[in-house]
């Protein structure tokens, strides 16, 4: 029961990170405008998510998170870090091995988002 069932992504530039996000792991974005503010629902192949405009300042870069970090299992680490890269993401921490489980890495968006991939691989070390 105590299980994520769904996620937010805050953004200063909505249609940026749609698009980033869209062509990175593929996920569609649905404007709810329903919704008293700019808030879009985010189908991935798993769980809900929303996206919204940022309410506040976009954080400094490298100043660290204040919220929960949410990690995308991926086929292929290097090959999705690579198109995080080419679509304007930065690395935040490199690929590193957590023995016999996987490998994780995490990346920052165009607007300082942090979230993480992991590629599951228990020969990982």
């Amino acid at each position: 029961m105590n299980t994520i069932g769904f996620f937010e992504i805050q953004s200063s530039d909505p249609s940026r990170e749609m698009k980033f996000y869209g062509t990175i792991f593929g996920w569609k974005f649905v404007r709810q405008e329903s919704v008293p503010i700019e808030y879009y629902l985010i189908e991935t192949n798993s769980i809900f998510g929303g996206l919204l405009k940022r309410p506040a300042q976009v954080p400094s870069p490298q100043q660290g998170t204040n919220a929960f970090v949410n990690s995308v299992q991926v086929e292929s680490f290097d090959k999705t870090a690579e198109l995080i890269l080419k679509n304007g993401g930065t690395v935040a921490l490199p690929k590193f091995g957590i023995p016999g489980r996987c490998w994780q890495g995490y990346f920052t968006d165009q607007d300082n988002n942090t979230f993480g991939i992991f590629e599951v691989d228990e020969n990982a070390v």
